[in-house]
């Protein structure tokens, strides 16, 4: 809505400057808290590319997600609960 109120928004692409700027500041700490969550289920980051796969690979990614994380030391580091 701030991209329409200042006209920085292109209707062809369906975002602004504004918004454009703020999603690629997002971008980056969300992908380390993703990263972050999958170590602590000792899982490699690269799952996330099962994002990519339409429904499923979501539903999946959102069940690691709420999982709880391992118990004590794993293959990326101590447990954050622990320390």
């Amino acid at each position: 809505m701030l991209d329409a109120t200042i006209g920085t928004f292109d209707a062809e692409s369906g975002y602004g400057i504004l918004s454009t700027v703020y999603m690629l500041a997002v971008l980056i700490p969300s992908l380390a808290v993703s990263f972050r969550r999958l170590h602590d289920t000792n899982r490699s980051a690269w799952w996330l590319l099962l994002g990519l796969v339409p429904l499923i690979g979501t539903l999946v990614l959102l069940v690691f997600m709420v999982l709880e994380g391992t118990e004590g030391s794993n293959d990326y580091g101590p447990d954050p609960k622990q320390v």
